[in-house]
């Protein structure tokens, strides 16, 4: 079972569950939708073998409203910060999409922090697509500013996985859309303006000293075959796992896949 709870971290409440025993892995929550990361914590060969660190970011569920200008680097000290107050650090650290730029940020700032990183696809923000990734992005900050949050997000999800999109993504995470229409103000309003804003390069990687995996799906398309390919340079000891049949959705929909790339990754990376 695990303990849920509100954990300071400076100026702000997060909202904390941890769960298992073993070595700590924190699952940094992505932007919008908040547990993506659940399906894998699940997972018999990282619930049973690890103590699992989850929680919600500012603006999401129980923990404490964003603040503008969002900021990825605020992020990774809120997450510093957390491990700091669990006394859980250095960890094993996951972080998929949006959070996974905030686990690199944090792996290159704080490398005493993190013992591992596991990178599941993080944004396409400076490959070669990043002006067209930054454009479609730009639009649908441009459908927040004038029509609200409600709209930006059928807009969003409705080009992602068309119009039944509630009923596939209640299929995927049950209790998904009521959370991320709740939530989808941060996600217009806050996270995507920090992504868009966020400055990293590969002198920035080169700081990073653990152990990286980086996860990606086959079918996930041009701009994350881009990222891989961008991250494998700037991470040149990385380890690759690519998953047959997912794309940018992994997390949700080869839980199993994935836990089974993590748990081998870890198992071989123990923090001793």
């Amino acid at each position: 079972m695990g303990t849920t709870g509100q954990v300071s971290v400076g100026d702000a409440h997060l909202e904390v569950e941890v769960s298992g025993t073993g070595e700590p892995v924190v699952l940094i929550p992505t932007a919008l939708v908040a547990d993506e990361l659940r399906p894998l914590a699940g997972q018999p060969s990282v619930r049973e073998r690890y103590r699992t660190v989850q929680y919600r970011r500012r603006g999401y569920a129980g923990s404490s409203p964003a603040v503008r200008p969002g900021s990825v680097v605020r992020e990774a000290g809120d997450c510093r910060a957390l491990l700091d107050a669990l006394g859980e650090g250095p960890a094993h650290v996951v972080g998929v999409s949006y959070s996974g730029a905030v686990a690199l940020q944090l792996a290159a700032e704080a490398p005493d922090y993190v013992h591992s990183l596991t990178l599941i696809e993080p944004p396409p923000v400076h490959v070669l697509s990043a002006p067209e990734f930054r454009a479609a992005n730009a639009r649908l900050i441009a459908t927040y500013d004038r029509n609200g949050a409600e709209a930006a997000l059928e807009e969003f999800l409705t080009l992602l996985d068309g119009p039944d999109w509630r009923q596939v993504m209640e299929g995927l995470l049950p209790g998904s859309v009521e959370q991320m229409e709740r939530d989808a103000a941060t996600f217009f309003g806050t996270d995507l303006p920090a992504l868009l804003a966020w400055d990293f390069s590969a002198e920035r990687a080169g700081r990073v000293e653990c152990p990286v995996l980086y996860v990606g799906g086959s079918l996930s398309g041009r701009w994350f075959a881009e990222v891989r390919e961008l991250m494998l340079a700037w991470l040149p000891r990385a380890e690759d796992v690519v998953i047959d049949g997912a794309d940018h959705s992994v997390a949700l929909t080869h839980p199993a896949a994935l836990a089974a790339a993590v748990s081998d990754f870890l198992t071989r990376h123990p923090r001793g």
